[in-house]
């Protein structure tokens, strides 16, 4: 743990996990720093459109599925009182940046306050000049120019991407490779900025078939047992929920996250930004839905690790 309460960013980047290329540098480099590791999904419902299954993707990570129950327009114009982050982790005040209405309107249901990347930064800045995004981005949470506040805007700030999306002419990963090397270059071992920022990079596969469940699997074991030892067959974690197994849970296709914040997180063996290294990753697979929790620890928003 820091010795002070740190500030965290979350680059989520929704369906693009396989659009990862050797040339995307920072990203891999980033992931040789971080501890590496996975985290399991529900099986997508029957027949859901890809808006819902946006909203329900970033409500998992935000162990909030009561919202993305049923469609996702029914559910954003819901009157049932949802108990905010702020509520459940302690004060925490967190925001999202995104261009996609539906992932806007998710969030401030559940108490972020939903920005714009023009709300950052003028569009008409070169949209090449990912330093001036990054320094916007962490004025949000209290650090400019090499001090940091007491009191910051925000505690923890979502930055969304979907697959095809482009930011101020910048396409999707490319612009998530950029914005992760002005990150780590800002926050470099020796800064005061550096020892209190957390950094998540969260990639998903977005909409799965059954193609995939061989390309992308999370769970090796084929083995059937006899109905009178499935009791003595030892389970993972990530398969159990309050001390029963999760009955809708799908083992492939999951998201990868690398988190990093310097002399916190352990480095592990991943070198690079792949499924296949992940699968090695020091922190196994864990549920979607303890994501935010363990972040929330990192950011003395919780009591307990894994809370």
């Amino acid at each position: 743990m820091a010795d002070k309460a740190s500030r965290g960013v979350i680059l989520y980047g929704d369906g693009l996990a396989r659009r990862v290329e050797p040339s995307h540098t920072n990203l891999h480099s980033f992931a040789s720093l971080a501890s590496c590791g996975l985290a399991s999904l529900p099986n997508s419902p029957s027949q859901e459109d890809e808006g819902a299954r946006r909203v329900r993707e970033f409500a998992e990570l935000l162990d909030a599925t009561h919202v993305s129950m049923g469609t996702a327009e029914a559910n954003l114009q819901g009157n049932n009182a949802i108990p905010t982050l702020s509520e459940r982790f302690m004060g925490m005040k967190a925001a999202i940046i995104a261009n996609d209405s539906c992932l806007q309107s998710c969030g401030s249901k559940l108490g972020l306050n939903a920005l714009e990347f023009n709300d950052l930064v003028d569009s008409r800045q070169a949209s090449a000049d990912t330093l001036v995004l990054a320094s916007a981005l962490l004025r949000l949470l209290g650090f400019e120019e090499g001090k940091i506040s007491d009191v910051p805007q925000f505690d923890l700030v979502f930055i969304y991407i979907g697959a095809g999306s482009m930011i101020n002419g910048v396409k999707d990963m490319d612009f998530i490779n950029n914005l992760v090397g002005a990150l780590t270059h800002t926050a470099q071992p020796g800064t005061e900025i550096g020892s209190r920022l957390h950094m998540s990079v969260i990639m998903s596969y977005g909409a799965v078939s059954s193609d995939d469940k061989d390309n992308f699997p999370i769970s090796t074991s084929n083995h059937e047992y006899k109905p009178d030892l499935a009791q003595l067959v030892p389970r993972q974690s990530y398969t159990l929920k309050e001390g029963k197994e999760r009955s809708n849970l799908r083992h492939y296709c999951p998201m990868l996250i690398a988190q990093w914040q310097n002399a916190v997180t352990r480095t592990d063996m991943v070198e690079s930004y792949f499924f296949e290294d992940f699968k090695h990753a020091g922190n196994l697979v864990i549920p979607a839905d303890r994501v935010v929790h363990e972040i929330a620890f990192k950011l003395w928003k919780a009591p307990k690790y894994g809370a």
